[in-house]
């Protein structure tokens, strides 16, 4: 029923998929440009029509009742943010404790435009020991894209470096296109400011 669901629903959008799920249990799925509510809803038809649950983090507080059993069974992962809790762990630890699971991570951390990708999604999956999928949704071909597999190194600059090749050509993809930023870590910008000359 959801996979009929998901058809008519890009069927009406307009939607077309391309690119093939890997064949892993575990991966971080690297969802992105992230400019509209829209994404949440394109990515979860495009997973039950690929039948793959993708799974996102929320904050703990909206897990409560009722409402916290509908975001569970929506792929909610309700995390602790607070300062004394790693958010990295938390997540690291949900991958360890089951047997699948697809995280869908939007790196620009909000629909704004941001000057840097927040490196939760890289931290992750290094802790995890799972790769990173790349993946975008493409609002002007209208076409949903899973990219390639990569599996994150100690080298984040070159990692990173791949990141940005695939994205090179997504500047438009995004719902609202302008509100795309660098693909870059701050982390990256920082590692300069510590090498010497």
């Amino acid at each position: 029923m959801r996979r009929l669901l998901a058809r008519f629903f890009l069927y009406l959008g307009g939607w077309k998929q391309r690119g093939e799920v890997p064949p892993l249990d575990k991966i971080v799925a690297v969802s992105a440009p992230h400019t509209s509510n829209w994404d949440f809803f394109v990515l979860l038809a495009f997973g039950w029509l690929r039948g793959i649950k993708y799974c996102w983090m929320g904050k703990k507080s909206l897990f409560w009742g009722p409402l916290g059993w509908i975001l569970r069974r929506m792929g909610g992962i309700a995390v602790d943010r607070s300062s004394r809790n790693s958010l990295v762990e938390q997540v690291a630890q949900a991958f360890r404790a089951r047997q699948r699971l697809v995280l869908a991570i939007p790196p620009e951390g909000t629909r704004g435009r941001t000057d840097y990708w927040k490196s939760g999604f890289y931290h992750i999956a290094r802790a995890a020991g799972v790769p990173l999928v790349l993946g975008t949704l493409d609002y002007a071909n209208r076409i949903g894209e899973i990219g390639p597999t990569i599996w994150p190194t100690d080298d984040v600059r070159g990692d990173m470096d791949r990141i940005r090749a695939y994205y090179a050509d997504k500047r438009h993809a995004g719902k609202y296109p302008d509100q795309f930023g660098p693909v870059r870590l701050r982390e990256e910008d920082d590692s300069d400011a510590r090498d010497p000359p």
